[in-house]
């Protein structure tokens, strides 16, 4: 009977110390990454949505890649419709609904 007790007991630390190790490894994702390229309108340069919005579209090896900004669209400082600005873009990269997307966006524009 003590076996059996000590085998549930182990089958419970064991789940509990790999539950701990999982969460540790999320935390890891939400640090902020900083990405250089161009800061572009949604709407009037990709033309991808309805309402103007800000995308930066980054040079990764060969493809370029974009990355969607969660934020005030056309209302931003730094919106520009129908150019580009080269900008640093520092904030938390998710995925959502197949697409690249960047939180709490701190937007920096290049010279």
């Amino acid at each position: 009977m003590l076996r059996y007790v000590l085998a549930i007991a182990l089958g419970f630390s064991i789940v509990t110390l790999a539950g701990v190790s999982v969460s540790a490894d999320d935390k890891k994702d939400d640090k902020a990454k900083t990405l250089e390229g161009k800061l572009v309108c949604t709407k009037c340069k990709l033309g991808e949505t309805d309402v103007c919005g800000n995308a930066l579209v980054v040079k990764e090896g060969d493809k370029e890649v974009t990355y969607y900004l969660t934020d005030k669209g056309s209302k931003e400082t730094y919106h520009k419709c129908a150019g580009e600005q080269a900008a640093k873009v520092t904030g938390k990269v998710t995925e959502k609904d197949n697409k690249k997307v960047i939180a709490e966006a701190k937007v920096e524009k290049s010279k």
